[in-house]
C-alpha cells in the first residue's frame, strides 16, 4: 500500500454504542482469579476492563485464515500479514458505571508506511471516546503496527534487560485456558493466542501468545492491589516483547517520587516485555 493511499483513511470516523453489562465484567474477574465480583449496576468499570466492549463482531464468512476479520472496513486494508497492538494512552475523565449506554467515537489519526531492515511496516495511530450523555469519559490512543513476517535467518531484535528495584510483584503461569478465555471475553479470533499449531507451524511463535491487552490489564490489576483507593488519571503502555504460554512472566511495579508509577512485565530470563506508567489522582 503506497503512502498517498493511506493517508486517504486519515481523518475517518466510526460510532458505536453499547451496553456496559455486567456480565463481562464478572467473567473477567473470575477468568484473573479476582475477588471483586459481582459488578452491580452503577458500579465503576476498572479501567482498562472497557476493552470487554464495541467489539469488532465480524461474521463467520468475513473472517481470515489467521482469525481476524478479513482486512479493510473502518482501518486500512493492509496486506501485511501480522498485526499487532503496540502500546497506547489513556486518560480517564470519569467513571464508566456498569449499566450505562456508552458511545464511541473513533477517529484514524495517522497512517505511514516505513520500510526497513527488518521489512515493510504499516503504522496506523487511532484514537477512542468513550462518552454518556455526551460526556467524554475516557480517551484512549492506539498504535497498531502492520508488518511482514520474520525472514529465514533473520536475527531476532537484541532483548532489553527489564528495570530493577520493584516493590511490588507477581507471578503469572499462562496457560491456554487463560488465553482462550481472554480470547473469548474479547471475542479475539486470532489463532495465535489458542491454535498451538497455527501458531508455531503458520507464524514461526515457540508457542501461544499472551495477549498484549491481556498483560496491560494484569500490570493494571497489580497497581488495584497495591494502591486499592487510588484513582487513575492516565495509563501508558508499551509492547516490548512477546510472551508465550511456554514459561511463567512477571509484573513488576515501582512507586515514583513524583506520585505515578512505573509498571513493567519481564519473562523468565528477565528481559522487559512491556512497560507501562499510571498518573494517580
Amino acid at each position: 500500500m503506497d503512502e498517498q493511499h493511506l493517508k486517504q483513511w486519515i481523518g475517518r470516523q466510526e460510532r458505536q454504542r453499547d451496553l456496559l453489562a455486567s456480565a463481562p465484567l464478572n467473567a473477567l474477574a473470575a477468568t484473573l482469579d479476582r475477588d471483586d465480583a459481582p459488578y452491580a449496576q452503577g458500579v465503576a468499570v476498572p479501567p482498562l476492563w472497557h476493552w470487554l466492549y464495541f467489539l469488532p463482531i465480524a461474521r463467520q464468512s468475513a473472517v481470515g485464515i489467521d482469525g481476524h476479520p478479513q482486512r479493510g472496513g473502518f482501518l486500512p486494508p493492509v496486506s501485511l500479514p501480522r498485526r499487532m497492538w503496540a502500546g497506547g494512552r489513556l486518560s480517564f475523565h470519569g467513571p464508566l458505571p456498569v449499566g450505562a449506554e456508552v458511545e464511541r467515537t473513533s477517529t484514524i489519526l495517522d497512517a505511514s508506511h516505513k520500510s526497513g531492515r527488518s521489512g515493510e511496516l504499516v503504522f496506523v495511530k487511532l484514537v477512542h471516546e468513550l462518552a454518556t450523555a455526551g460526556e467524554v469519559l475516557l480517551r484512549e490512543e492506539q498504535d497498531i503496527v502492520y508488518r511482514d513476517p520474520p525472514r529465514p535467518g533473520d536475527a531476532p531484535p537484541a532483548p532489553q534487560p527489564a528495570p530493577s528495584g520493584a516493590l511490588w510483584g507477581r507471578q503469572v503461569q499462562p496457560d491456554p485456558v487463560l488465553l482462550f478465555r481472554y480470547s473469548a471475553l474479547t471475542f479475539n479470533g486470532h489463532r495465535i493466542h489458542y491454535d498451538r499449531p497455527y501458531a508455531m507451524q503458520e507464524e514461526g511463535y515457540p508457542g501461544l501468545v499472551v495477549h498484549g491487552p491481556l498483560i496491560a490489564t494484569l500490570l493494571m490489576s497489580l497497581l488495584r492491589d497495591e494502591r486499592p483507593q487510588a484513582q487513575v488519571r492516565s495509563f501508558s503502555f508499551r509492547a516490548v516483547r512477546p510472551l508465550f504460554d511456554l514459561r511463567p512472566f512477571r509484573l513488576c511495579g515501582r512507586p515514583e517520587s513524583d506520585g505515578s508509577v512505573q509498571l513493567w512485565a519481564e519473562d523468565a530470563d528477565g528481559f522487559l516485555c512491556m512497560d507501562a506508567r499510571a498518573e494517580l489522582a
